[in-house]
């Protein structure tokens, strides 16, 4: 089944033949990336976003993987966005128009012909207001044009030997702060640090969700007892209220995807 979903994606690509990746360094950019990089006569960079809310271990691994595998890559420095300092219900939406806007700058200055991102198939079945943007921008998402799944390309990652074939998912820092919030760049570096330390200590995928002075860990599936007995836990507790939060809470529901949208 993925061979064929492959051989569309191939199709997809050679028919595009020049354009940008928006690369976050995630599971779905790197692969888009890596098999755009195996076909030839594609003329195409990778393109990363360096703002106030993406994680730097994210920025430093996609600058990781493109050097690896000898991928073009550049990056755009960009200032906090103030149309989306109070997080707004629809602060996806407007995020991604203008950070898509500054890739497809990016695209008309250098002669490219299409922005892609790395959608999959399963993005569009789920609350994600940011669609709407890349589709009124005309922004191409070969992995979901191919039908290719996340289970999909995990497993195509797997076979092709990346490491971040089970790596997991990580949306932006702004998804940690309830809607109607006002998001400072302060409170993002407690997330980013919280959540870096947590990574450390053997919690990947983690989310430190905010209230005010308050974290609320998420856990990935069975880590939650984990996390309850570690002998270390009070170390946890004093090096997140050292990075300024004065209440700790464990979510017993553990990780939920998107756990701040409307529906929820």
């Amino acid at each position: 089944m993925t061979e064929k979903k492959t051989e569309r994606l191939d199709t997809i690509l050679k028919d595009m033949r020049s354009f940008v990746v928006a690369f976050s360094g995630g599971v779905d950019s790197s692969y888009l990336a890596y098999h755009a990089k195996m076909l030839p006569n594609l003329k195409f960079i990778a393109v990363t976003l360096r703002t106030p809310f993406i994680p730097k271990r994210e920025i430093n691994e996609a600058i990781e993987f493109a050097k690896k595998h000898e991928i073009d890559h550049h990056i755009i420095d960009l200032q906090f966005p103030e149309v989306i300092r109070g997080n707004p219900v629809d602060r996806c939406y407007l995020c991604k128009k203008m950070l898509f806007d500054k890739i497809i700058e990016f695209a008309g200055k250098n002669d490219f012909n299409y922005v892609a991102d790395g959608t999959n198939s399963d993005d569009t079945t789920s609350f994600r207001p940011g669609l709407k943007a890349l589709k009124e921008l005309q922004i191409r998402s070969p992995l979901a044009e191919s039908g290719l799944t996340k289970e999909d390309i995990r497993t195509l990652s797997r076979r092709a030997d990346l490491p971040l074939w089970s790596k997991p998912a990580m949306a932006c820092l702004l998804t940690r702060i309830p809607f109607e919030t006002e998001i400072s760049e302060g409170t993002l570096k407690m997330i980013e640090a919280a959540e870096d330390f947590l990574f450390e200590k053997g919690y990947p995928g983690t989310r430190v969700r905010v209230h005010s002075d308050l974290a609320r860990i998420e856990c990935l599936p069975g880590f939650l007892e984990k996390i309850v007995n570690d002998p270390q836990k009070e170390l946890i507790i004093s090096n997140l209220k050292k990075i300024g939060f004065r209440y700790i809470s464990l979510d017993l529901e553990g990780y939920k995807t998107g756990s701040f949208n409307p529906q929820l």
